[in-house]
């Protein structure tokens, strides 16, 4: 139940959803009519800024010390999908996690990749995304030897859970680097430390922020924007419960 609310929360949370409820609560109101178009057209056109988002995204995303060597580097999943069409696997804005694991994985940097990632589908729980990953992986020649799989996990509470609790069961002493989206790694890290007792090293991927614009991102409204608002916002609230939690 908590699973399928935090669903629809998250859905309730976005900035169009808002600007679609002022305009239509515009429509059918009687009443402060124009104050309500208005407040939907100044929404609109903040969320849709992309130098406002781009901005906001860069300032959150900070950088990350990082160290030369890991044991295991966890993949946090929501990178992919399953492709009806090809019946494979379907990389997603994200991926991104998954191709700097395994550069570093090449390099020399990680022993081992931890993919932690099962279905976060409402309908269908059958397909695990750690596992279309692993059939990938093992594709492309990266030997079982340097693969463990995580398949359970729905979220990233019970990413940190279940994989903190693999990694203390097969090797309790392993170094630890969690790698995932830059914008997602101040709410990993309330999550992860508290549940692992201890400070890990984290490796960020797939900026959103922005440090460089065109003239259009100032002065023309961009779907794109929407995006990373609905991104920000879900780890702010995130961060916000998940530290009342901690």
């Amino acid at each position: 139940m908590i699973f399928i609310f935090s669903k629809v929360f998250l859905f309730l949370l976005r900035p169009i959803v808002w600007i679609s409820i002022l305009l239509l609560v515009a429509l059918l109101s009687k009443r402060r009519k124009k104050q309500l178009l208005i407040a939907a057209i100044l929404s609109l056109l903040f969320f849709s800024n992309n130098f406002i988002a781009g901005q906001v995204a860069h300032a959150y995303e900070s950088s990350y010390p990082l160290r030369n060597h890991h044991d295991i580097g966890i993949v946090l999943g929501g990178y992919s999908s399953f492709n009806l069409r090809t019946h494979d696997i379907a990389f997603g804005p994200s991926s991104d996690r998954l191709f700097q694991a395994v550069k570093l994985l090449k390099a020399g940097n990680l022993k081992k990749i931890l993919l932690s990632g099962g279905s976060a589908n409402l309908l269908d729980t059958t397909t695990k995304e750690s596992d279309l990953t692993y059939n990938f992986l093992r594709q492309i020649g990266i030997p079982d030897s340097s693969i463990w799989v995580e398949n359970l996990s729905r979220n990233t509470v019970e990413n940190a859970q279940r994989s903190i609790d693999m990694i203390h069961r097969k090797q309790p002493n392993a170094s630890i680097l969690v790698i995932t989206s830059a914008w997602h790694i101040p709410r990993s890290r309330i999550i992860f430390d508290k549940i692992a007792k201890q400070k890990l090293d984290y490796y960020p991927t797939n900026f959103i922020g922005k440090s460089a614009f065109e003239l259009t991102d100032f002065i023309i409204p961009d779907a794109a924007a929407f995006s990373i608002w609905d991104v920000l916002l879900k780890e702010w609230v995130g961060c916000l419960v998940d530290r009342k939690r901690a």
